[in-house]
């Protein structure tokens, strides 16, 4: 077993690797092609370079459903990387920063406020499969089948996220020259490092379930941790970079953006493909709970005179940290604070 744990190990390292070459190549051809269609610092965090890296956590409950019948592990890897990103990448962003993260009211009332609704709609979604398409229960767990058409639910907000960031886009004056950029040569690297993420999220998802088996513990924790933080390497690459270059806007954007795209895209993805899932609601509320307590902190912190700082970043990672430790004590079963996690 001890050899078959290594093997896995260096599988999933070998795998991050992978995703961090695709992340910096996705990273490129995003800001060239944003520059290029004379897009808004706003526009280009929040929506171009989002969508992109959070390709891997699409395709993770893609692969996870369709190769694996492992949808759980998807939307575990989902709210995972949605709290990684939230905790742990403004944080790893604003300790790498020469100054503090400078955010905007932009940034601060748009992009994160809509961002704890996109949390309200999803947390409304799983709570309407469990009110409409009741599942009986052996145990406690209140279940519900969310079905396609709930999963549109999400999915018609994103696509009012989009409309409010193309107004945003008309009265944008660029003040750069884009004549250095050829536009099919960054779209042909941008697909070029799909392919190489999707890859590598395969070779993840496979260690993940892997580990379940080997130490006999629920894929479900692997998913929230290792998967989690391994697909989220795209939008830490991408915010750090910008944090290093002075643009903390960009930097911030990209990880409401992506969080966005994470719970309206990504989680109904998974449902349209699928038909219809099992949602396990009393398992998802507390998910959904943590992830809004995180928000609410960073939050705060980016309101508190429009900067995020060296002692905040010290503080979210801390909240990361025992966000970790909770999971590891539900999984092995030493507390028991969330009804019917899976075993």
């Amino acid at each position: 077993m001890i050899l078959s744990l290594l093997l896995w190990t260096l599988v999933a390292l070998v795998s991050t690797a992978i995703l961090w070459k695709g992340s910096d190549w996705l990273e490129r051809a995003s800001e060239r092609l944003s520059t290029y269609y004379e897009l808004p610092d706003i526009v280009q965090g929040a929506l171009v370079v989002a969508i992109g890296s959070s390709f891997p956590e699409l395709s993770t409950v893609v692969i996870s459903t369709l190769l694996h019948g492992e949808f759980e592990l998807g939307v575990a890897a989902i709210v995972g990387s949605a709290i990684f990103n939230i905790l742990i990448i403004p944080a790893a962003a604003g300790l790498v920063s020469k100054n503090p993260l400078q955010a905007n009211r932009d940034l601060v009332y748009k992009e994160a406020q809509f961002y704890m609704i996109s949390v309200a709609v999803l947390i409304i979604t799983f709570s309407f499969a469990a009110i409409f398409n009741p599942v009986p229960s052996e145990g406690q767990a209140i279940l519900g089948e969310m079905d396609r058409t709930l999963a549109l639910m999400p999915l018609l907000l994103y696509g009012f996220y989009i409309f409010v960031q193309y107004q945003d886009t008309m009265d944008f004056v660029p003040e750069i020259t884009i004549e250095h950029i050829n536009p099919w040569k960054e779209w042909g690297r941008l697909v070029g490092s799909l392919v190489v993420i999707l890859i590598g999220v395969e070779l993840l998802v496979q260690s993940a379930i892997k580990f379940g088996d080997l130490l006999g513990t629920p894929s479900f924790l692997w998913g929230i941790s290792v998967v989690a933080a391994g697909t989220s390497i795209p939008d830490a690459f991408i915010s750090v970079r910008k944090a290093r270059k002075g643009d903390a806007v960009t930097s911030l954007a990209n990880v409401l953006g992506s969080n966005i795209f994470d719970l309206l895209v990504c989680i109904p993805m998974g449902v349209l493909i699928a038909g219809a899932t099992v949602i396990n609601f009393s398992m998802a509320a507390p998910l959904m709970g943590a992830l809004t307590l995180a928000t609410l902190v960073l939050f705060s912190f980016m309101r508190t005179n429009m900067i995020l700082g060296r002692k905040e970043s010290v503080v979210l990672i801390i909240l990361y940290l025992l966000f970790l430790i909770w999971m590891a004590l539900e999984n092995l079963a030493i507390i028991d604070s969330i009804p019917s996690l899976p075993a």
